[in-house]
């Protein structure tokens, strides 16, 4: 395999917002685009433009995002893919993430067959991942391995994620595509192999791969080790994404304990210009609760920059 290295506010207060009409923009995106390349997703500002995907992105991009994540991308029939695909292009936004094969840790995806047969089914999905992201200009999708055996040493649950790992590598380094392996936390995925930065850091490494990186999630890693900003700094160089959300609760900043704007202001100041997926439910509801979000984002916004 070729080897390379690739590379402030409180909660919002309760004052009245503008009203805004269903679909308008709530700013302008000429006058008000945000400094980080947030990324919302399908659903979150459902309440303003309404269930059409389309419709969705473009309220987004009218609000000043410049990115857009979406983990059902797989999933969803290939005319919406290049539709989705399209509009990005069209409103020069970037696609984050998408979820590709889930591992298990002991080299097996969460599907139902054989040892091998299940190795096979995760490889041949890495491979349906490339079609798709080639539709919607993706370059990173989630890799979640699966739960731990613990009939089986942690020593060789790792040799043989890692080994699996390398075999995906292979097939999308070509392509230029990154896998981002995201551990989880204990509490809302209890049993799952892998939980904590350095863990990820280890395997990362190992593979050796510029198509195997760390997504670290913010939301994840304060429940399972905290210690946020010094993981940075020690995986910085094998984190190729971040995900974002409050706790407790797993809501947009400001409505929990996480200090955002300390953590948006040294991920900046260390050069990241990639996406920030913002995977979280909306604290408020209605569509008072959705320009509160945007409120909350505009908060936290490199504040002092």
């Amino acid at each position: 395999m070729k080897r390379r290295h690739f590379v402030k506010s409180s909660l919002l207060s309760s004052a009245a917002i503008p009203p805004v009409n269903a679909g308008d923009p709530i700013g302008n995106e000429e006058m008000n685009p945000f400094k980080l390349k947030f990324a919302p997703h399908l659903g979150m500002f459902k309440h303003h433009a309404g269930e059409d995907p389309i419709d969705q992105i473009n309220f987004m991009a009218d609000q000043g995002f410049h990115a857009f994540e979406d983990n059902n991308m797989m999933r969803r029939e290939v005319p919406l893919q290049e539709k989705i695909g399209k509009a990005l292009v069209d409103r020069n936004m970037t696609m984050g993430v998408f979820v590709t094969g889930r591992v298990q840790s002991d080299g097996r995806p969460v599907l139902p067959g054989n040892h091998e047969d299940l190795r096979a089914a995760f490889l041949d999905s890495i491979r349906e991942s490339i079609d798709v992201a080639k539709r919607v200009n993706a370059t990173w999708m989630t890799v979640v391995p699966g739960r731990k055996d613990f009939r089986l040493d942690m020593g060789y649950q790792t040799s043989n994620v890692v080994e699996l790992l390398k075999r995906a590598s292979d097939i999308l380094e070509p392509h230029g595509l990154v896998m981002v392996l995201e551990p989880l936390n204990f509490f809302n995925h209890p049993g799952y192999f892998l939980t904590e930065i350095p863990q990820t850091f280890q395997i990362c490494k190992a593979v050796d791969s510029p198509s195997c990186k760390i997504l670290f999630d913010i939301y994840h890693q304060q429940i399972q080790e905290g210690n946020i900003i010094p993981n940075i700094d020690m995986a910085w160089d094998e984190i190729a994404y971040f995900q974002i959300g409050d706790n407790p609760g797993r809501k947009e900043p400001t409505t929990g304990e996480i200090n955002y704007p300390n953590i948006f202001r040294v991920i900046h100041e260390k050069g990241f210009k990639g996406v920030l997926g913002m995977e979280h439910g909306n604290y408020y509801p209605g569509k008072e609760g959705e320009q509160k979000l945007i409120e909350a984002y505009r908060s936290v916004d490199l504040v002092n920059d």
